[in-house]
């Protein structure tokens, strides 16, 4: 049974649709209404809130820190100055991902590591000969996440004009009320957000002072629904959805590199051997048979799809995460060549949006493919056109004042 988020004596009094999950086997809100709709607007126009306390922890500290960090993450771990937030992922030796999260350096010898799968056993399992302590405090850490144009002004309440002005993907220590906190730039919105991080006796007293701050600017709590649709806008993966840990797979076709599912721009290459170096200095020199591509799905050939049956067009209502067949060609002679794996139609682009993994050849901005549709228990293509991502990108996610 999922256990209770430090944050669930105020979620639960919110959730007036009942629709949870389990997320990394806590209580997580799906969407706090019958509807979607104001959440992900809320995120889009003013600001959103959301605990996101399941995601795993670690804390890794020591003389060999930087060191250990360097060998186990794709990114060149010592480039992160004090108080830098970086994006990562972590390989096995084939250069396969198995889970992708972020680094925050504290100081010269303490960083903290969050992922979507649990890793302590597996960094535990790498730290041989390493100077180094990895501790589990997943359970040691509260964790929310404040998104949207509002965001700033909303943490300025609460915590000070210094905090507010914090640069992208940097961290800084503060404090709201009596709790100390931990403050990133950061986010899975792609918009203007902040992640706050806390003690779980603070929980309560962090959540309570921030919704009293985002009252004025209309803020509203956020479910994992409303998040998904704009993790698709920004063109963010998904473990489990749009590729799979190395460690899980059944089978090699199952597994991806950096590269191929879009993280090749974590992969640093020019320093010291780390985990899947060998492998992805082969693969960067080959090239990837595979590549991950926004697409948008045409909407004129949608309607017309549907008006040969006599219906209106039909959308899911919330972002999907089954993958479908993507083509090369018509008709007959068409050939698969990938398959989309999560899509959302976007109510702020007014675009039908989708995520997919297709082979190298056909991942040219430009290339017009089909992507498969089924109406009435029948399967169609309408065209689907790469498209360049993120799809949404606002200036304020990375602009300080």
């Amino acid at each position: 049974m999922p256990l209770p988020s430090p944050f669930h004596p105020r979620t639960s009094q919110l959730c007036t649709s009942l629709q949870w999950k389990s997320w990394a086997g806590y209580h997580a809100v799906c969407r706090y209404g019958t509807e979607q709709d104001p959440e992900y607007h809320a995120v889009r126009q003013s600001a959103g809130l959301i605990d996101v306390s399941p995601l795993y922890k670690q804390r890794v500290h020591g003389p060999d820190a930087e060191a250990f960090l360097c060998w186990v993450s794709a990114r060149n771990v010592a480039k992160l100055k004090i108080g830098q937030v970086g994006y990562t992922c972590w390989c096995d030796e084939q250069g396969k991902v198995l889970d992708d999260g972020t680094i925050t350096r504290w100081d010269d010898s303490d960083y903290r590591v969050t992922s979507a799968d649990p890793s302590w056993s597996w960094l535990v399992r790498q730290s041989k000969g390493f100077d180094v302590q990895i501790d589990e405090i997943s359970d040691d850490l509260a964790a929310l996440a404040l998104q949207g144009p509002k965001a700033r002004a909303i943490l300025s309440d609460v915590c000070g004009d210094d905090v507010a002005s914090l640069g992208f993907f940097r961290a800084q220590r503060t404090t709201i009320g009596s709790a100390p906190v931990e403050v990133t730039r950061t986010g899975y919105t792609g918009d203007l957000g902040y992640e706050l991080w806390m003690a779980p006796d603070d929980a309560l007293t962090v959540y309570d002072a921030l919704t009293a701050a985002g009252a004025p600017h209309s803020m509203l709590p956020l479910g994992l629904d409303a998040l998904d649709a704009t993790r698709i806008e920004a063109g963010f993966i998904l473990l489990g959805v749009d590729y799979f840990s190395a460690r899980h797979c059944l089978l090699d076709s199952q597994k991806s590199s950096p590269f191929e599912i879009g993280l090749g721009w974590t992969v640093h290459l020019k320093r010291d051997p780390f985990i899947g170096s060998a492998a992805l200095k082969r693969e960067k020199l080959q090239g990837s048979p595979w590549a991950l591509v926004g697409l948008e799905i045409d909407w004129a050939q949608t309607e017309q799809l549907f008006d040969s049956f006599a219906l209106p067009p039909h959308l899911p209502a919330a972002a999907w995460r089954t993958a479908v067949p993507v083509y090369e060609g018509k008709g007959a002679g068409a050939k698969q060549i990938g398959q989309a794996t999560s899509g959302v139609w976007s109510p702020l682009l007014k675009r039908n949006l989708a995520l997919a993994s297709v082979l190298t050849p056909h991942a040219a901005l430009g290339s017009e493919l089909q992507i498969e549709i089924t109406i009435e228990y029948q399967r169609r293509r309408v065209k689907a056109t790469v498209v360049d991502t993120p799809f949404f990108d606002p200036e304020r996610k990375r602009s300080t004042p």
